[in-house]
């Protein structure tokens, strides 16, 4: 059959579901996380301090052990809210230098290919393409942040003896609820980035120079006016201080709601510049 006896028709076989339309984009992009042999290599380091406190927590439990060992259970650092406090921290920031590292490639090569057209010009929606790139940090970013801090949790409070407390339920919440603000924050973060600025170096360095510039500014403030209200101008002290109430139900800086509210904002402030940014022609069947 020559070209010109074909008939050319409109696609008529199974369509994706409306609601699972983004899982086509966040599968396509996933694949490309790992390219990078250094990101790889850099990924399974950020997991070494959980593996340690997991070595560290059954060994506090071990009581045979200890006596092998010859150390006084009573002398090693409690298992408790500010323990957790501290490990969300550490991998906080791990989850931020990996979300500054892929989320700059995730939405470029769309908008300096002009590809962003292609994706949209199928029934697929801007809201589901911006909700499958950000799956992609959310998933790359929980399972080192919260979720083995969660079952590191679970071994601790499954192996004492005592029942689970209300505090001991306190740290979970306040390790599942911490990490995943941060997590979707940073996360938003980087793909405002990656939509306004092309350049991936360039773009991570723009997510560097904003938390690292506006800590200064926080800083500069709260010394030449002796309070901590400078701190409304910096994420990372923001973030800190909603860790500090959710763990300990006092913050040392900023109070909870007001921190909680700007992070808020700033996050909503991602979605309007990726509102901005993203146009091109939409077809949603």
């Amino acid at each position: 059959m020559t070209v010109f006896a074909r008939t050319l028709g409109p696609y008529d076989g199974p369509l994706v579901p409306r609601d699972r339309r983004f899982l086509v984009i966040w599968r396509s992009s996933r694949r490309r996380v790992f390219a990078s042999k250094i990101l790889t290599a850099f990924y399974a380091l950020t997991f070494a301090p959980l593996l340690l406190m997991l070595g560290y927590v059954y060994l506090r439990y071990n009581l045979p052990v200890l006596q092998t060992l010859e150390i006084p259970a009573a002398n090693l650092p409690p298992v408790d809210a500010r323990f957790f406090f501290h490990l969300t921290r550490l991998q906080g920031i791990f989850a931020f230098l990996v979300a500054a590292f892929v989320g700059p490639g995730l939405i470029a090569p769309d908008l300096a290919d002009n590809g962003l057209a292609l994706y949209l010009a199928r029934p697929l929606s801007r809201a589901q393409y911006v909700l499958g790139k950000l799956m992609v940090l959310l998933v790359l970013l929980s399972a080192m942040t919260w979720l083995p801090l969660a079952a590191l949790w679970g071994l601790e409070n499954g192996l004492s003896p005592e029942p689970v407390s209300g505090a001991a339920l306190r740290t979970l919440g306040a390790i599942v609820l911490g990490s995943a603000l941060w997590i979707v924050l940073i996360s938003l973060l980087a793909l405002a980035a990656s939509a306004w600025v092309r350049w991936k170096l360039v773009a991570a360095a723009l997510l560097f120079g904003f938390f690292f510039i506006s800590r200064a500014m926080g800083a500069i403030l709260n010394f030449n006016f002796r309070t901590t209200w400078g701190d409304v101008v910096s994420p990372g002290k923001q973030i800190v201080a909603v860790w500090e109430g959710l763990f300990f139900g006092a913050s040392a800086g900023l109070p909870l709601p007001v921190a909680a509210l700007l992070l808020a904002a700033l996050a909503g402030f991602c979605l309007l510049l990726l509102h901005k940014k993203l146009r091109a022609y939409e077809v949603v069947r």
